[in-house]
């Protein structure tokens, strides 16, 4: 650590990055950072004692000592020029987080998706055992307590959230590897899956001697990572242990059952000790095996089988998360950062459960145009399990715009004729939505991109319209909803 000396970071608003910076203040060091636009993370970073900068320019570096960057920095960024003519050593956000892992007994969870939720129980669990844990995750962790944030200082384990989509989570050598899946995503950086698979082999031999790898049976690529690894591991004294919902799974997960205290009830069956019942606050056969990967890591780190279950039942969730952004006309608003089709399947899954008789409503951003182009049969199959969906544009992130690739791609391949509609923009997308929506109906905003600020959009047309409208709503005697139309799709039911 001594040796980054004065750190400044590129993208400090970001959600990655945020997390770290306080850390490294934190650990006494002298950190600077800017972002291209103020933001609601800035405030909180200055108060930790990090000088933000908004803008970019040459001079924020002129005495710093090492730059941090992620890869949405491209090098033609002015701080990033500068510091190379400098020859100051520039390191990647994943580089710096290493750094700050490697005098401590370190977790790292990874997967294409639940790595967010599952970091995030972790966190919670050992802050309630009294673990003093520091933390690094790209969401904010909320307790019953209240928000604990994204990041954290302690003495305790270091718990990070892993990112794989650019091989990044290779510099990581933890002590507790967690893989929630192994399913293709990112192929714009990796190829092809056999590549995007061999990086999830080079990531569990990262773990130290004596450590344990903790991996779903569920998930087929998962599956085959412990296959191929189990035997080299074990030679170096490292542990594999699988969850999963199977009879070859060392710890099966049951059904998530609904209590009528409205948590949720998972049992855990290990073969090497005695079960165990979880009471999560969180919905979903998903959650609950990211809920089992966590007590798995938990028992690793030293805490006991029913301190880790109470931990468990101690998270609330992360932001953007099932994040509930309040009700409006009898409408439940949530806000999901799902963005592959296999999360949105998760999300819909449990949005049906916690729904009953409503009906599940979908705003859809797609977040990138590679990833919506590969996957755009995927995603209209998912969305099939709502009962009407409006897609926005594509949401570009990193990458260059690409004409060709639209949020008509999914729209058009719901197989349901009818059920989603492309609105290009995105208050008109939010305001389709809205219209659709009838009191006791769950109404998602999904995706990676910036369609969580259409959630307040949302809120007020469905405000505005309760309150111009007689007690029955906008609705007429039948309950129907005129029908919306969009570029592509047609009518929406």
């Amino acid at each position: 650590m001594a040796d980054l000396g004065r750190v400044h970071l590129v993208g400090v608003g970001g959600a990655g990055m945020s997390a770290i910076a306080p850390l490294l203040a934190a650990r006494g060091l002298r950190v600077s950072g800017s972002d291209a636009h103020d933001g609601a993370a800035l405030g909180p970073l200055r108060d930790a004692g990090v000088e933000v900068h908004v803008g970019h320019d040459a001079a924020h570096v002129e005495d710093v000592d090492t730059l941090v960057v992620s890869s949405a920095v491209r090098a033609s960024n002015p701080e990033v020029v500068r510091a190379r003519e400098r020859d100051v050593p520039v390191l990647h956000r994943s580089e710096a987080l290493a750094a700050l892992m490697a005098d401590r007994d370190a977790v790292a969870v990874a997967g294409a998706h639940g790595k967010t939720t599952t970091s995030g129980m972790i966190a919670a669990a050992l802050v309630h055992a009294g673990a003093d844990p520091s933390f690094a995750i790209g969401g904010v962790v909320r307790a019953t307590a209240g928000t604990l944030g994204g990041s954290r200082h302690g003495d305790g384990p270091f718990v990070a959230e892993a990112d794989e989509s650019d091989g990044s989570f290779l510099a990581y050598e933890p002590l507790v590897a967690v893989v929630t899946n192994v399913e293709p995503d990112h192929l714009d950086h990796y190829g092809t899956r056999e590549r995007f698979e061999a990086a999830f082999e080079r990531f569990a031999d990262r773990v130290r001697d004596g450590g344990l790898l903790v991996a779903c049976s569920d998930d087929p690529g998962a599956a085959r990572l412990v296959a191929a690894t189990r035997a080299r591991l074990a030679e170096r004294g490292v542990e594999v242990r699988t969850y999963g919902t199977g009879e070859d799974a060392d710890v099966r997960v049951g059904d998530s059952v609904r209590t009528p205290d409205g948590r949720w009830q998972v049992d855990l069956t290990p073969r090497d000790e005695p079960p165990v019942t979880l009471r999560l606050q969180v919905a979903g056969a998903h959650n609950a095996l990211d809920a089992a990967a966590a007590w798995c890591a938990l028992r690793r780190l030293g805490v006991g089988a029913s301190q880790a279950a109470a931990g468990l039942d101690d998270f609330v969730g992360t932001g953007r998360r099932f994040e509930d952004r309040g009700t409006a006309g009898g409408v439940r608003v949530v806000d999901d950062y799902a963005h592959h089709p296999t999360e949105v399947a998760a999300l819909l899954r449990a949005a049906r459960q916690v729904a009953g008789e409503g009906r599940v409503l979908v705003l859809f951003q797609p977040h990138l145009f590679s990833r919506t182009r590969t996957f755009a049969r995927e995603f209209g199959e998912a969305f099939d399990l709502a009962d009407a969906v409006v897609v926005t544009d594509v949401y570009a992130a990193r990458e260059d715009p690409d004409p060709t690739v639209t949020g008509a791609l999914v729209a058009d391949l719901v197989p349901t004729p009818g059920k989603a509609v492309h609105v290009p923009g995105r208050e008109e997308a939010a305001r389709a939505v809205a219209a659709l929506a009838r009191p006791g109906d769950l109404l998602l905003t999904v995706g990676a991109g910036d369609v969580t600020e259409l959630a307040p959009v949302v809120l007020a047309e469905l405000t505005a319209r309760a309150d111009a409208s007689a007690p029955a709503g906008a609705h007429d005697a039948t309950g129907g909803t005129p029908p919306v139309t969009g570029t592509a799709g047609g009518a929406l039911p």
